[in-house]
């Protein structure tokens, strides 16, 4: 990519970013757009308070900035929960690293690339190359400041890990005492219930966990099945048995046959019926009855059940037990909150998730192999020269004055584009494989979207660009010769995602912050259907989109920030007007129902090191390629200590996300039982868990309502 058309993509996308944030400041402003752009606010509100005052309307101001600088770590946690706030310190995180890195590798490295001499034809191609680690020569010592930068960079990440693994950690910890009376602390899910014949369900689990928890079980809860087809076969089931009832009342001789002997008359149509075909009919109904579940005003029970104790010590020992010889059966987890669990998937059978599971992966997998064609058509629009080459008919495209904008800014506009319908794709996909909760189906998405963007965007950009740009110049017959190419060609993809950068991230975020779609229908409500309340749905945050995309940017700027150090700028204007929308909006307009305890963390961790490998794994290709071997064996060594750091904070915090810490649970259930709240918790705890009932409250606190003031997490030190 030649600057010219780098200098196009970025006064494209100022412009839009400029112009959609002065235009929010003035919308938010607009009485008409109350809910759209404060629906948190109003969720939180009493009607009498949900009047503001707006002076200046029509004038554009950064107010919205202010108050999201000024919002403290409480205010986003008591609107965003733990979840909001750790999304935050992902932002946080990226900002001082890559601070630092541009600090190292914009006055240090960049120099040293911009005055060396290995590029020699100062052509329009090689004008951004001129800014990478291409331009120096082999042998150069200018290399030691790469070098010293990669360490730099990686030891800092190393600190800045660290601290905010600990720091998420104890707030995970904090969570389960701010919030004593969860529901969830004294429920578990138990699915897989053996079907026993001429018993129902429900008479199952309350012998199994009666006999075996005799002391500390108090209720259960059976799941029905619920859903739109269900309902249907219900309707139909229902109406078949109308029918059959009533023409068992005709063969009674209450109706008004007229059949002897040994065949019946039909109320309906008069035709004769055979008595004996008649009897088997009937016994063949009795048998199903016994062999399905029971049913309760209708509804239909599934293998699967809320299950209460009296402490949460005895919930916690239920569901890290295996309860029989066969692990398929009474499979028990700590319950999901009551706002979380989502209920469709609650029926499915355990024994057949498996075979879920493996089918989302081959859809993952065929759904990626599909995403090769843009990302192929992507990388061809970027090297204009190359794809006249393949393809004859396309001569001067590159001569026209356009040039600059189909390969400058056109290429990150289709991709992302493309890159739209992935996050609603693996929603679809998490919910196909059967997760019990909304939080983790969401969280499940997310996983899947960040491997996805990883290979897809990443990954084989790199390839494509590599196979574009190196046509017919050079056959690659093994590993080191493929090593040599992206070694090569991987800092002369810097310039594309840099565009990449700004289309979707610079863009997303005004889109973020202007909610159009939202916008669009409450303006259709309020102006052409007439409707006073507007339209607003009180949306959770997406993370499945979000995290993904700054992981996605994170890789990136570990990636590129010792190779081509122009990426930065770019990455840091991200990550700092996303910090101002992200806070902005988790204040103002998303509303929290449920969320993971702080569980993205671990994967955005899991990504950091991730992208320090791959980071230090290129550098130590690089470095053997400019015969620097000290420093490609000293990168080496650097991912063998980065792996080892990995599975220290592992060892050291990944349990206490997995795992409630026993102590806190035995110190509550005693408090309880000695300040007498016991008896106040339990029965509130039988009606937590309703099925058919729709959500009802705000946040995901404490849906029993009773919060401990003399107990908190000062009185709990935790020593990590």
């Amino acid at each position: 990519m030649i600057l010219p058309a780098l200098l196009t993509s970025a006064g494209f996308n100022i412009v839009i970013c400029v112009g959609f944030f002065s235009l929010y400041s003035i919308l938010r402003k607009q009485p008409i757009n109350l809910k759209v752009y404060f629906g948190q606010r109003l969720a939180q509100l009493k009607p009498e308070q949900k009047t503001y005052y707006f002076g200046q309307r029509l004038v554009p101001s950064a107010g919205w900035l202010v108050k999201a600088w000024e919002a403290s770590d409480d205010d986003i946690y008591r609107c965003g929960g733990i979840d909001g706030l750790v999304f935050i310190k992902m932002i946080v995180f990226s900002i001082r690293i890559f601070s630092i890195a541009s600090v190292l590798c914009i006055f240090i490295v960049l120099p040293v690339n911009l005055f060396g001499q290995a590029i020699q034809e100062r052509d329009a191609e090689a004008q951004m190359d001129m800014f990478t680690i291409r331009n120096v020569q082999a042998g150069s010592k200018g290399l030691w400041a790469h070098f010293f930068a990669l360490y730099v960079v990686s030891i800092c990440a190393y600190v800045l890990l660290y601290i905010e693994f600990k720091s998420v950690a104890r707030l995970r910890l904090e969570q389960v005492i701010r919030f004593p009376t969860k529901p969830s602390h004294f429920t578990v899910l138990v699915r897989g219930i053996p079907w026993c014949p001429g018993e129902a369900y429900s008479d199952t689990v309350s012998k199994h966990f009666g006999s075996y928890y005799e002391s500390s079980y108090l209720a259960h809860q059976m799941v029905y099945r619920s859903g739109t087809i269900q309902r249907l076969m219900m309707d139909a089931e229902k109406m078949y048995n109308d029918l059959a009832s009533g023409q068992q009342t005709s063969t009674d001789g209450t109706g008004t046959g007229t059949g002897t002997g040994t065949g019946a008359g039909c109320d309906t149509c008069g035709e004769r019926v055979n008595s004996v075909k008649m009897i088997a009919a009937e016994t063949e109904i009795d048998v199903k009855k016994h062999k399905t579940p029971k049913k309760s005003d209708g509804k239909e029970e599934c293998a699967a059940a809320f299950v209460f104790f009296r402490t949460r010590y005895a919930a916690m020992v239920a569901s890290k037990t295996i309860q029989s010889y066969d692990p398929m059966l009474w499979v028990i987890d700590f319950a999901p909150e009551p706002h979380d669990v989502y209920w469709e998937n609650l029926c499915l059978p355990y024994r057949m998730l498996w075979i879920r599971k493996t089918s989302v992966f081959i859809g993952t997998i065929i759904f990626s192999v599909w995403f090769l064609l843009p990302t192929t058509l992507v990388q061809g629009l970027v090297n204009l020269d190359q794809l006249e080459d393949t393809f004859p008919f396309l001569r001067g495209i590159s001569q026209t004055k356009y040039a600059n904008i189909v390969s400058g800014y056109l290429p990150s506009l289709v991709l992302t584009c493309f890159v739209l319908i992935v996050p609603p794709i693996m929603l679809m996909f998490a919910t196909l494989e059967g997760t019990v909760s909304r939080s983790s189906r969401k969280q499940s998405a997310c996983c899947k979207c960040i491997i996805f963007f990883f290979w897809n965007i990443f990954f084989y950009n790199l390839f494509t660009g590599s196979w574009w740009d190196r046509m017919g110049k050079l056959t690659v017959t093994g590993l080191k010769d493929m090593a040599t190419l992206l070694g090569n060609l991987i800092p002369g993809q810097a310039p594309f995602f840099m565009t990449y950068i700004m289309t979707t991230g610079w863009a997303s975020l005004a889109y973020e912050l202007m909610q159009p779609f939202v916008l669009i229908i409450n303006w259709i409500y309020q102006i052409v259907l007439l409707r006073k309340e507007g339209y607003g749905d009180l949306y959770t945050f997406p993370y499945h989109t979000e995290v993904p995309r700054a992981l996605l940017f994170g890789l990136l700027g570990f990636t590129f920030c010792i190779l081509a150090p122009l990426i930065l700028p770019f990455l840091l204007v991200y990550y700092f007007f996303a910090y101002f929308v992200y806070r902005n909006q988790l204040l103002n307009v998303y509303i929290t129902r449920y969320n993971t305890n702080g569980s993205y963390w671990p994967i955005a961790h899991n990504a950091a090191i991730f992208s320090l490998i791959v980071m230090q794994a290129v550098a130590s290709i690089i470095f053997g390629m400019k015969n620097f071997g000290t420093a490609s064996t000293l990168a080496f060594v650097l991912i063998i200590f980065t792996a080892l750091f990995n599975l220290y904070c592992r060892h050291k915090f990944l349990p206490l996300f997995n795992n409630k810490a026993v102590q806190d649970l035995i110190e509550m259930d005693r408090h309880d039982e000695h300040s007498g709240k016991i008896d106040e918790i339990l029965p509130r705890l039988l009606s937590s868990y309703y099925q058919f009932g729709g959500f009802h409250g705000n946040h995901p606190t404490d849906l029993l309502a009773a919060e401990y003031k003399t107990f908190n997490s000062a009185d709990a030190g935790h020593k990590m």
